[in-house]
This record gives C-alpha cells, structure tokens and sequence, in this order.
C-alpha cells in the first residue's frame, strides 16, 4: 500500500497540480528565461526526486538503466509512431470540431529560445518517461498490478495530468500514453523512450511556429 500513497503523492504535488494550474492560467507567449527558471526550479529537482526515491529501492545498476540497442530501436518505434498519432488526432479534430487539436503551443524567436525549449523538452520528456513508465511500471510487481492493468494505471494517469489541453489533447495523451507504456513494457527502454518523447514534444513546436 505504501509504494501506491508515495506514487499519488508524488503525482498529485509533481504533476497534477501543475497541469491544473496551466488549465485555469492557459498558456502564454514564450520567455527565454521563465522557461530555463521552470528547468532549474521544477523539472531538474522533479526528476532528481523521483530517481532518489528509486535509489532508495536499488541501486542504479539493478535497475538496469544503461543505454543499450533496446534504446535505439525503441526510440525509433516510438517517434514516428508519435508523429503519426498526433497527426490523426489534430486532422479528427480539425474534421470534427473545427478546432485545433490543442492549446495552441508557444515558440521562441530566437536560436538561444530554441536552445533552451529543446532542452527543456528533452528533461521533461526524461521526467515523464522516468515517472509514468519507469517507476510506474517497472515496480508493478510491487503493486500487485500484471502488464495490462499497469499499463491502464500508466495512462490514466498521464491523460490526466494532460487534461488542460482539452478533450483532443487529452485524447492524444491516451493515444501517446498507451505508446509509449506498450513500448516500455515491450523494450525496458528508459533512454530511446524520453529521446522520442522529447523530439516528437519540439516538433510539434517547430511545426506550429512553421506553420504560423
């Protein structure tokens, strides 16, 4: 039972308080350096908290975390397979609604802006991927949760915390989270997983600021 409270907890003060915080403010231009303060301040300690509580379970080498050929091919399985889902979710809700798929993201304007979102992404994906797949689902056992039902937990989880987006991007939060739990499950892959993640997070920037 303890493994679910810290897991909540962990969820509720990391995640799902901040998504609801972006619902009721939406989102706002781009800014070079509340976007490298939101790194240092939020994203790199988050990440650091959820891999010392793992550290706490095992050591680093049990956990079997090192970058290995698994990596590469599920990260290549993993971003088309982003791509391509995300895509038929904006078109749905372009045909269906009218609407875009989402809040429309913000973009730098500048190299350093870009710089700086990049690596951004790439950190949070790795805080994700690190939480929603690799805690969730590596210590399913402990849980007392099979593949099928952990994979469940995973996406609730994670569409949830995406709830801000509305209801197209919650769906895509399904679509992707389901993804990259099938992926995780199929590869035990940490790093080409978060690499995925992180690269298909800017393309969606880098396209919309094309397109627009």
């Amino acid at each position: 039972m303890g493994i679910y409270i810290e897991a909540l907890i962990i969820y509720a003060v990391l995640f799902f308080s901040g998504s609801t915080g972006l619902f009721i403010r939406g989102v706002e231009g781009f800014s070079n350096t509340a976007e490298l303060t939101r790194l240092l301040t939020y994203t790199i300690p988050s990440l650091a908290l959820i891999w010392y509580l793992l550290l706490k379970v095992k050591k680093i080498k049990d956990w079997n975390i090192k970058p290995c050929f698994n990596d590469l091919v599920s990260g290549i399985i993993t971003f088309p397979c982003l791509l391509i889902t995300g895509f038929a979710v904006a078109v749905m809700a372009s045909n269906l609604s009218g609407n875009s798929a989402y809040i429309s993201p913000y973009f730098p304007s500048s190299v350093p802006g870009w710089a700086i979102l990049s690596v951004s992404c790439i950190v949070s994906a790795y805080l994700e991927e690190s939480f929603f797949r690799f805690y969730i689902l590596s210590r399913r056992e402990e849980m007392h949760l099979n593949s099928a039902m952990a994979l469940v937990f995973s996406v609730a989880l994670f569409s949830i915390c995406h709830i801000y987006e509305g209801p197209w991007g919650f769906l895509n939060s399904v679509f992707a989270g389901t993804i990259l739990a099938f992926i995780f499950l199929r590869y035990n892959s940490l790093h080409g997983a978060a690499i995925a993640h992180g690269f298909y997070n800017i393309a969606v920037y880098a396209i919309y600021a094309i397109l627009n």
